[in-house]
């Protein structure tokens, strides 16, 4: 490796690492900005079903969004890197799991 090669590695590790290390409000934060919108959207689709499904099917373009942000913090917690403590990493893991569809001790 080139000495300036080492240099953007150092660089990028020193960017990278206030990231590295699980913030508990963070993670809390991600969950509820993501959960939440995404449990309200599937309600609201649900509703619209009596509307119009165009609706629906248009509907689901944002919802499908705050699902894969679900799934991410899923695949997070099966990582044991979204919250510092394993127990929550799990208990947070099975939740997403179940609105996500993937069984979270079978992915892990």
């Amino acid at each position: 490796m080139s000495p300036q090669e080492n240099d953007v590695n150092v660089r990028w590790q020193t960017i990278v690492a206030r990231y590295a290390i699980p913030d508990k409000w963070r993670s809390a934060w991600q969950v509820v900005n993501s959960v939440l919108p995404f449990l309200v959207m599937w309600y609201v689709m649900y509703r619209s079903l009596e509307i119009s499904y165009w609706l629906t099917l248009l509907l689901a373009i944002p919802t499908a969004g705050f699902m894969m942000r679900t799934f991410i913090i899923f695949h997070d917690c099966g990582h044991g890197s979204f919250f510092a403590s394993a127990k929550a990493n799990d208990i947070v893991g099975i939740l997403t799991g179940l609105l996500s569809l993937t069984p979270y001790y079978h992915w892990r």
